[in-house]
């Protein structure tokens, strides 16, 4: 009992930690993941000691990375991950290989042995996925150039572990002949070939037979003995763990049930990923940190000027557009999770003296920790001043029209066959370079560019133009959208789409001049039908409607004056004006009856 008692102490210290942490976090601005790295250092042996045994809860927590690469695998379909191999092999390759040869040199030319510069090199060539993907996902940056290129290198990465941990051995004292087995290699190929032929075609009968039960906790039980299994069978054989859970993830991307497993682990997913940020905190060891400062400083700054430098021709090479590159070089400039498995069997083997082991795993936790804080720079310093390199090329320089359309998605694809199909000449702008590609297909004249941007508008003819269309699916960037146009094209008339009322009242402030709230009319069809079902009276259902619509409009007028001159009454005659709807219906309804 008492270590159940022990365990369930620290996993409350854990949560609160990170319950308390993240919220902090997200109230400065950092995201969630600075949150975790700060609850692993308060909580952890540099901090206030709560957590004891810190390697228990990384082996635990690296389920995290595990579960996150499934569900990445998840969404590339088998077809979408054979078109990405010329990027893997071209992107990855010289990522991986450069990296490793530039660190490796620079060790050398600084006096250490070059055998432990080559473990330096491998160790410190690697980035961590997790601490890349989720700021990605976050920013919704997965389906860009710059996001694509990443995750390309990233799972290069989780490939090339496999030869990394083969070769340490061979580079250690106290590895001996056994480097290369027979044995194991053909065990590795055969956990492959078994998880591309059980996911291919035992896991979906599986699923398939558990759907019929209807027993959803027994569908999340099969989908994580799924991802656990495969994750345990692949490190069994001396591979990535992460590396088997997304080749399983890749091959159920295309089952009819991707979406049931993607929503029955999820949870577990962001659960265990921020475990494994905090374990990183809870890794740092200070104590090293202020014995040699200046050292563990000279190996930050040298693993980021060094990787930034080769990422950056990397990005040159690839035309990567000018306000992806930046976010591209940060994400995979600092070291990763694997770094400290390389570092600790290698010190293990004898191929590197542990104190250097030690130091190096040091830098690599630190970078770690001081990549949110420069993501948050990029963000608010570096990411305003960036101009896209994408909207200066020959075919997304806008031609004028009388119509101006921002935003493609499901709203501006609508109002954008309408107005072609009535034969208005529209110029449409998205910053989705996938919309823009699939629509032009179609015929229409849509152009990649961020429409925000006063030069891009100025392109799209906003000097000559009659009307803008605001269907931008960001609220706060159409509120920015409608002040520009505003000041420096007030001649434009702007027909705006709102999230909600509140913001259908800030853009009436900003000088929309029609603005439609994006759910409104579909709710109103939706509850007409709900009520013609219910009640089966089609003429009544029509007239509460017409009664609900003219009663919003007094709504939307009366809480406007509210929201600009008295804040504090609004919730008070919201209600009040809800009650005023009720009272009217019934009294319809008895009108009717008489």
């Amino acid at each position: 009992m008492e270590h159940h008692s022990t365990f369930l102490i620290q996993a409350s210290i854990c949560f609160f930690a990170a319950v308390v942490a993240v919220l902090v976090a997200h109230r400065l601005g950092l995201g969630s993941v600075a949150g975790y790295l700060v609850a692993g250092i308060v909580v952890g042996p540099a901090g206030l000691a709560l957590i004891g045994n810190v390697e228990d809860v990384r082996r635990f927590a690296e389920l995290g990375v595990v579960f996150l690469l499934f569900v990445i695998g998840l969404e590339l379909e088998p077809r979408r991950l054979w078109g990405m191999r010329m990027r893997l092999a071209t992107l990855g390759l010289t990522q991986v290989l450069g990296s490793v040869a530039l660190i490796a040199a620079v060790a050398w030319a600084l006096g250490v042995d070059p055998g432990t510069g080559l473990v330096a090199g491998m160790a410190l060539a690697l980035s961590s996925t997790a601490l890349a993907m989720q700021p990605l996902a976050e920013r919704g940056g997965l389906a860009t150039q710059g996001g694509q290129s990443t995750f390309s290198i990233l799972l290069f990465q989780d490939l090339a572990v496999i030869p990394m941990l083969a070769l340490l051995p061979l580079l250690g004292s106290a590895g001996g002949g056994t480097g290369f087995s027979w044995q194991a290699l053909g065990f590795s190929l055969a956990m492959i070939a078994a998880t591309l032929v059980g996911g291919h075609f035992v896991a979906r009968r599986v699923f398939r037979h558990i759907a019929r039960t209807r027993q959803r906790e027994v569908f999340t039980a099969f989908a994580l003995l799924l991802v656990l299994g495969i994750a345990l069978g692949f490190e069994h054989a001396g591979m990535s763990m992460a590396l088997g859970a997304f080749l399983a993830g890749v091959l159920l991307a295309d089952s009819e049930y991707r979406h049931e497993i993607e929503a029955a682990v999820e949870p577990f997913k962001g659960l265990l990923l921020g475990l494994f940020f905090m374990s990183v905190g809870m890794g740092v060891e200070f104590a090293v940190l202020f014995e040699h400062p200046l050292a563990i400083a000279g190996l930050i700054g040298g693993l980021f000027a060094l990787k930034g430098a080769l990422l950056w021709l990397i990005a040159r090479g690839a035309r990567l557009p000018r306000d992806e590159a930046p976010l591209f070089i940060l994400l995979l400039a600092q070291g990763g999770e694997f770094a400290f498995v390389i570092l600790g069997l290698a010190a293990g083997y004898g191929a590197m003296p542990e104190k250097t082991a030690h130091a190096l795993t040091l830098a690599v936790a630190l970078s770690m920790l001081a990549t949110p804080f420069l993501l948050l720079l990029h963000d608010r310093a570096l990411l305003p001043r960036l101009v896209r390199a994408a909207a200066s090329r020959a075919h997304d320089v806008p031609e004028p029209g009388t119509v101006i359309i921002a935003g493609l998605g499901r709203i501006g694809q609508v109002v954008a066959r309408i107005l072609h199909a009535s034969g208005v000449h529209a110029v449409v702008l998205d910053d989705d370079p996938d919309h823009v590609e699939q629509s032009r297909k179609f015929g229409f004249r849509v152009f990649y560019g961020d429409i925000t941007r006063l030069d891009l508008l100025r392109a799209a003819g906003a000097d000559t133009a009659g009307f803008l269309i605001a269907a931008l699916d960001d609220p706060d960037a159409t509120l920015r959208l409608v002040r520009t146009c505003k000041k420096h094209f007030p001649h434009l008339r702007i027909i705006a789409r709102a999230r909600d009322m509140h913001h259908l009242f800030e853009l009436r402030d900003s000088g929309a001049d029609a603005i439609e709230r994006e759910t409104f009319r579909s709710s109103l069809r939706l509850g007409e039908i709900a009520l013609t079902l219910i009640g089966g009276d089609a003429a009544r259902a029509r007239r509460v409607v017409e009664t609900f619509v003219a009663h919003d409009e007094e709504v939307l007028a009366k809480l406007y004056e509210i929201h600009r001159g008295d804040p504090d009454r609004y919730i008070s005659v919201s209600n009040e004006l809800r009650d005023q709807l009720a009272v009217a219906l019934r009294e319809d309804a008895s009108t009717r009856e008489r």
